[in-house]
Formats: structure tokens, C-alpha cells, sequence
């Protein structure tokens, strides 16, 4: 189900006041079932793989948490992970191994293999990183493995997170499930509030810069030299507000209810460095990738190299089935090894002009992220370098250059909102003030939703297919 979507405007508020009317005893099935309808809004079917996932560790953590033997204990974690990591293999990257293999085979005349094909069930990734990240936590014996099925259950498909993260840890969330929720009316404003910030920047931001974006990628060969520097930006705009706005709009509607998502955004593009950008983006990923990937491999003890190496092309991978994805990850291990290196020259450059090669250089990794393969890549670099920068065929009618008024205006009002009110826009000078301005203010952000908000084709959020 699309947090932008007709059937999220009945169920968030349907969820959210049977949750509060319903037994206190109740309210964790309510969600367990509100996860349920949820998820099965895609394709209902693919629960059954969700339902697979969750029995499986759950019970390999409670073999954990009662076995006395490390290798037993070992054997049992080995089994969840490879069990779990198994399920995202046939159904995320089944076809992309064929198709690479095919490639091999047609070296020696071999037969081809037929792909499969196979639909990717929504959030994969991501509830089978927090379901293993459960799994390790009670091994390395920093959780007890949780007895009662539906709360553990519930932890993985807890709606407003379910299918982008943030990825939670169960030490958070699982400790937050087993506590009993009470209406709270600060709760409720703030958690609106975090809403409308995320809706805002998906709806009145990334929707529209998508159809710049996607104008772009879509035929990159005929793109001029100003299309194409205008895409690469408008799309690590799009990415961001996109993804840290599927971010707000989850945790403001668990904060609804008293729940605490983690912050997943700090305004990554404020970066002075690449180590720091990963510290500000997808906070939740790169901290999991830090903690079960990067650290068990020595961390910054010994192979530091190698071991982000390892860490950033697995993390690309991740994030597709495609060496592009690969690609990009290998340019971010590229950036932060240089980095470490220059911080070896005592030169000092001002934090404003950090910040500018940072996002630049994001900016520019961004392409292989987007691209379908490397042969749009190429194109789009190649008008940057031999295609005039004179015209942009984006403004060829009136009503491109209107889309373009319209989404420049949105991006100056969140920009203004994010850089003043930082990491919780709005809500803290919004609460301080009168009622009748909190109420004017109310009535301004439901106005701006309707009047700039893209709702004729409510578009898909980028990290639904990851």
C-alpha cells in the first residue's frame, strides 16, 4: 500500500482510532493485522514468504537463547542467516546470477538458461535485514530472544516501516512492541506534523522532479548538456526527499501511536565528507552494514580497506540486482578511501567548499544509481561533456516551464524549512505557539498538499524495490 495513495488516507486513521478504542490487550493483534492488510495491498500472496521468514528466525532465535553450546548455538545462526539470505537470493537476485552466468556460457556455446522472472516482493530487503539483525543480536546474547510469536511477528511487520525501514533493531522496537500504548495529544501533533513534512517532500518535491528526472533516463542519447546536469541534480533531490519522506511519514504515523522509529535522514547533503554523508544517509542501513558487516570483518583494526571494500559492494548489491548498483557502491569505497588518505595533507579547506565537492560527488555516483544499465550512463555523461549548455528541451512548452516554476518554488520552501527547524521541522516551533497560529499553520500545509501536491498518478516510492 502507497502512503500517497487513496487507501492509506482511510486506513491510517481507521488503524489509528481502532488502535486506541480496542482492549489494550488487543492492540498489538489490531496491528499485526493491520501489517497484514497492508502488505497484502501489493500482491497478496507473497505474505506467505513474509510468514516463512518470521517463523524461521524466530524459532532459530529461541534455539539460540536455550542452547548452552557455542557451536550449537553457531549452527543455528548459520542456519537462520543462510535460510533467510536464501529467500532474497531466488526472489531478488535468482535471474540476475542466470543472466550473468549466461553470459559466461556463451564464451564456451554452452546453453542458455532461461530466466525466471520472478516478481519481487515488496521490502524484501529491508524485513529480512531486521529480521536477522534480530537473530545476531540474541546470538551475541544483547536480547532475549522473544517468546510470544505474534509480538516478535509484529516487530517484523510493523506497517509503517514495513516495506522501507527504517531498519530497527529489536532492542527499539521490540521493546517499544511489549509496552502498552496510551492516546497521548502531543503524540498526535507531532506525529501529524512529521507527516505532513514527509508528504510534502514526497508529493509537492520528488513527484514532480520525477517527470524531469524520468525525461531524462528515459531517451539520455538526445539529452543536451543542460538536460543532463539538471537531471543529475533534480534526481539527488528527488532520491532524498523520495526516500527521507516515505522515512517521516512512517514515523510519524508510529509516533501517532507512541511509537519511536529511528531517524533515518540528517540532512545528508550538509556532508563535509563521505564518512560523514554515510553517518546523515539511510542511517539505519549503513549502521547495520557497520555493525554485522564492516566490524566482524576487523572494522578499521586490520584489512580497513579491504573491509569497506567488501561492506560498500555488498551494500550496492543491496540495493539491485544490477552491476550498476555494484558500480556505485565501488565509487563510494573510491571516495572514502581518497579521503582517507588527503586527511593525511595538513590542508585545511573552509566547511562551505567540503560540503560543495561532497554533494557533487554524490551527485555524480547518483547516476549509475538511477541508470538502467551502463549504456544510459555513458550517454548522460557524454552530453555533459560534448552537448551545448545553451537550451534544455525540458521547457519546450508552456506547461514544462510552469512544472518546473512549481517544483523550483517547493524546493525553495523545503529547503527554507529544513535549513531553519533542522532535524524536526517545524513541530517544536509550531507547539510553542498559540493555538490560533497552530491551527492557521495547519490550515497552510493542507492547502499547499492540495494545490502543489501530485495526486493524479500517485507514484511509487523509489526504495519500494529494494
Amino acid at each position: 500500500m502507497l502512503f500517497n495513495s487513496l487507501y492509506f488516507a482511510l486506513f491510517f486513521p481507521v488503524v489509528t482510532f481502532l488502535f486506541f478504542v480496542v482492549p489494550v490487550k488487543l492492540r498489538n493483534y489490531l496491528l499485526l493485522v493491520a501489517g497484514c492488510v497492508f502488505y497484502m495491498a501489493a500482491i497478496p500472496s507473497y505474505i506467505i514468504i513474509l510468514f516463512a521468514a518470521i517463523i524461521i528466525d524466530y524459532y532459530a532465535a529461541l534455539q539460540i537463547q536455550k542452547s548452552e553450546s557455542n557451536n550449537h548455538r553457531k549452527r543455528w545462526l548459520v542456519l537462520s542467516i543462510v535460510a533467510t539470505c536464501a529467500l532474497l537470493f531466488v526472489f531478488k537476485y535468482i535471474d540476475f546470477f542466470i543472466t550473468n552466468l549466461n553470459m559466461f556460457y556463451s564464451i564456451f556455446d554452452y546453453e542458455q538458461l532461461k530466466p525466471y522472472k520472478i516478481l519481487l516482493p515488496i521490502g524484501l530487503s529491508f524485513h529480512t535485514f531486521q529480521s536477522l539483525s534480530y537473530v545476531i543480536e540474541v546470538y551475541k546474547k544483547k536480547y532475549i530472544a522473544e517468546k510470544k510469536l505474534s509480538d516478535y511477528a509484529l516487530y517484523v511487520m510493523f506497517y509503517p516501516q514495513l516495506v522501507a525501514g527504517p531498519i530497527e533493531r529489536p532492542q527499539t522496537l521490540l521493546a517499544q512492541i511489549k509496552k502498552p500504548k496510551y492516546f497521548d495529544y502531543h503524540n498526535l501533533k507531532y506525529g501529524l506534523t512529521l507527516m505532513w513534512w514527509g508528504f510534502f517532500k514526497k508529493m509537492a518535491i520528488a513527484d514532480h522532479l520525477s517527470f524531469f528526472v524520468d525525461k531524462l533516463y528515459d531517451n539520455p542519447h538526445s539529452a543536451s548538456g543542460a538536460d543532463s546536469l539538471m537531471g543529475i541534480y533534480f534526481f539527488a533531490i528527488q532520491i532524498y526527499c523520495d526516500f527521507s519522506g516515505y522515512t517521516d511519514i512512517a514515523r510519524g504515523a508510529a509516533k501517532v501511536m507512541g511509537f519511536d522509529l529511528s531517524l533515518n535522514f540528517n540532512k545528508p547533503y550538509y556532508a563535509t565528507s563521505f564518512g560523514n554523508f554515510w553517518q546523515r544517509w539511510h542511517i539505519s542501513l549503513s549502521t547495520w552494514f557497520r555493525d554485522y558487516i564492516y566490524i566482524p570483518l576487523g572494522g578499521n583494526k586490520k584489512r580497513h580497506i579491504f573491509n569497506l571494500i567488501i561492506t560498500f559492494l555488498i551494500s550496492g548489491l543491496w540495493h539491485g540486482a544490477n552491476w550498476t548498483f555494484v558500480t556505485w557502491g565501488g565509487i563510494h569505497v573510491l571516495y572514502l578511501i581518497t579521503e582517507i588518505y588527503i586527511k593525511k595533507i595538513p590542508i585545511q579547506l573552509p566547511k562551505i567548499l567540503k560540503q560543495i565537492i561532497v554533494f557533487h560527488l554524490v551527485c555524480l555516483a547518483w547516476v549509475f544509481f538511477r541508470a538502467a544499465n551502463f549504456n544510459e550512463v555513458s550517454a548522460v555523461f557524454n552530453s555533459l561533456i560534448a552537448h551545448t549548455y545553451s537550451k534544455s528541451s525540458f521547457f519546450g512548452n508552456f506547461e514544462n516551464t510552469i512544472e518546473f516554476a512549481t517544483v523550483l518554488l517547493m524546493i525553495i520552501i523545503g529547503f527554507i524549512i529544513e535549513f531553519r527547524y533542522k532535524v524536526n521541522p517545524l513541530f517544536e516551533a509550531m507547539d510553542k505557539r498559540k493555538v490560533s497560529v497552530q491551527y492557521l499553520f495547519s490550515v497552510s500545509a493542507i492547502l499547499i498538499l492540495i494545490f502543489f501536491g501530485s495526486f493524479i498518478k500517485p507514484q511509487q516510492f523509489i526504495y519500494f524495490q529494494f
